[in-house]
């Protein structure tokens, strides 16, 4: 599968150990940075690999910050993207299931090193239920093209 990862600077160290773990499971992986010794603002990072997931250049994509929460807000206003913050099994396995969340984001000071990958793992592995959320993830689409 071909997947975009990338970081700001609090999340670079995570956002690196995930891309191995990633390539070492067989994937490509198109990383996006931030290099050691950078500081950038998450949007920007956000914005670039939401485009990729947009656009089709890659399936899926994983942003990496402090909490989640700024790359996964930063990552919705790009069309056709669906990104959710998860620190646990069960939310990082809904975002797939239930809501067929393309992007995966995680927080650096919010899960440790050995949680991560078990999360990516999960996300990566849980299918979307188009009977039961579709008509859901539909609408949500249709709020995003403002047929609402």
């Amino acid at each position: 599968m071909r997947i975009a990862v990338g970081a700001d600077h609090l999340g670079r160290e995570l956002k690196d150990l995930i891309r191995d773990h990633l390539e070492q499971a067989g994937h490509d992986v198109n990383d996006l940075g931030c290099a050691a010794g950078a500081e950038v603002d998450y949007p920007d990072v956000a914005a670039a690999v939401a485009i990729l997931v947009s656009s089709g250049d890659v399936e899926r994509a994983v942003l990496v910050c402090g909490t989640g929460i700024g790359m996964s807000i930063a990552a919705n206003k790009v069309n056709g993207v669906r990104a959710a913050v998860a620190s646990d099994p069960y939310s990082a396995e809904r975002a797939s299931a239930s809501n067929d969340a393309q992007v995966l984001c995680l927080g650096s000071q919010v899960i440790g090193q050995s949680v991560a990958p078990m999360l990516v793992d999960v996300w990566m592995n849980a299918t979307f239920n188009q009977q039961r959320s579709g008509r859901k993830v539909d609408k949500i689409t249709n709020i995003e093209l403002g047929r609402t």
